[in-house]
């Protein structure tokens, strides 16, 4: 892959260079899309290009009709689901991505995929972070972007050779931990407002919380709590212990317990994991520039960052519980349709989906299919709980061929967008394939 990000490079030079071609960078607005573009932008600045950068929320064929024919134009996190619409274009076009490829790749789009190279998984950030680095060492001051954009695909777990090196790059402290973040922050607030790991009556509650720190035997210190990082052995094996007792016999203590990666960001040790939350936020809350402001160090920025991040949070909070309380539901063997129509934000709905996945209320290898309203449209997110099940992609992409559309993401996390007009269709369709491919089982 090295090899062909150096042929980019070279491509990207002479296109610049030789025939004057304008760069226009787009970009995903997750947190693997944000960390990308700004590794990116900076790489860009750095070697003197001039560019211009737009963070979407997706691409589709309107999008890339409108896109000007002389441009050099670089898709970020994105690209790799809409090939039959790319090799309609007279532009260059290069697409830095991990997503799956399900159509042929045309010959003016070269692209840069591990999955192509059999390569070990590697968000989209980590691709930009070796395009940085191949263009010059002094942008290894990027690689706590890249570390990020990992811990925001959720590839941190297992951490293969490329994000050893880049980790090393960062000089990133790694530890073993409960996996509530921040750990840089009071034990109480982040289990308020944990939501990976969700714990049943401690999530979105302060009496709960003091319940669990009760039973953990977690005593306040000079009056406040400590962080989770400043926690005794002893103390964070009883934590374990009570988060355990109130999900017996539905999570496993491997998906409680994982690294937990310290990185210095603008002059100060922070939890990766809790970056990444509030990079996402600003994004699901529809301020996706000042989460990029935010990546490329402006401290105006970082401040409007957190004040946006607390009311998602709060947003999510409320979502969950509306889910639980409210929600129109479908359910099935082992699925589970979640129809939150007009109630949740259609940015934040497949948030939520993972949140619910990740919950100890679902079996493992049970399918959560979650939808929200979006103007005249339809967001619809698919999660596959625990690490093994069905290709949530591939059954979204059979739900949706009888009225159209395409889908994007995972075999574990999956999206579309459909019309609001074909919402009981869809459902049908859905239904009918969920109830034919898991009754295989």
């Amino acid at each position: 892959m090295l090899t062909k990000i150096k042929t980019a490079i070279e491509k990207i030079a002479y296109l610049s260079e030789k025939e004057n071609k304008p760069i226009k960078i787009i970009s995903h607005f997750d947190t693997d899309g944000i960390t990308s573009a700004a590794i990116f932008a900076q790489a860009l600045k750095r070697w003197k290009k001039t560019f211009s950068l737009q963070i979407v929320k997706s691409i589709d064929e309107e999008l890339i009709k409108s896109l000007p024919e002389n441009n050099v134009t670089v898709f970020l996190d994105l690209g790799s689901g809409s090939l039959d619409y790319l090799k309609e274009k007279k532009s260059s076009i290069f697409i830095l991505d991990h997503h799956e490829i399900v159509q042929n790749i045309p010959k003016n789009v070269f692209m840069i995929n591990p999955i192509i190279e059999n390569n070990e998984p590697l968000s989209s950030a980590a691709i930009c972070y070796l395009f940085a680095k191949s263009l010059s060492q002094k942008n290894k001051d990027l690689a706590n972007l890249a570390i990020m954009g990992m811990v925001g695909d959720v590839l941190d777990q297992n951490i293969s050779k490329t994000y050893d090196e880049i980790l090393k790059d960062n000089e990133t402290i790694v530890k073993r931990g409960l996996l509530v973040y921040p750990s840089t922050r009071p034990i109480d607030k982040a289990l308020e407002y944990s939501s990976y790991p969700y714990i049943p009556g401690v999530t979105g509650s302060f009496k709960g919380v003091i319940e669990l720190l009760r039973e953990a035997n977690i005593q306040k210190s000079n009056g406040s709590y400590r962080s989770l990082h400043e926690l005794t052995e002893k103390e964070m094996s009883n934590l374990i212990t009570a988060i355990m007792l109130r999900s017996i016999g539905k999570t496993e203590p491997s998906n409680l317990i994982g690294n937990i990666y310290l990185v210095k960001f603008h002059n100060k040790l922070e939890d990766a994991r809790e970056l990444s939350a509030l990079i996402n936020a600003c994004s699901r809350m529809d301020h996706p520039e000042i989460s990029l402001g935010f990546c490329l160090g402006n401290k105006i920025l970082k401040a409007e960052a957190e004040k946006i991040y607390i009311k998602y949070k709060q947003h999510l909070i409320a979502a969950l519980k509306h889910i639980q309380e409210e929600a129109e539901k479908i359910s099935g063997k082992n699925y589970t349709i979640i129809n939150a129509k007009e109630k949740i934000k259609d940015t934040i709905i497949g948030t939520v989906a993972s949140i619910i996945s990740r919950s100890p209320l679902y079996a493992e290898g049970s399918i959560i299919v979650a939808l929200a309203y979006n103007q005249d449209k339809i967001k619809v997110s698919a999660r596959i709980t625990g690490k093994e099940g069905h290709n949530v992609r591939e059954i979204l992409s059979r739900a949706i061929i009888p009225i159209g559309g395409e889908v994007g993401g995972h075999p574990k996390a999956a999206g579309c967008l459909i019309e609001k007009t074909k919402e009981a269709q869809f459902l049908q369709e859905l239904k009918k394939v969920l109830d034919i491919e898991l009754v295989k089982v």
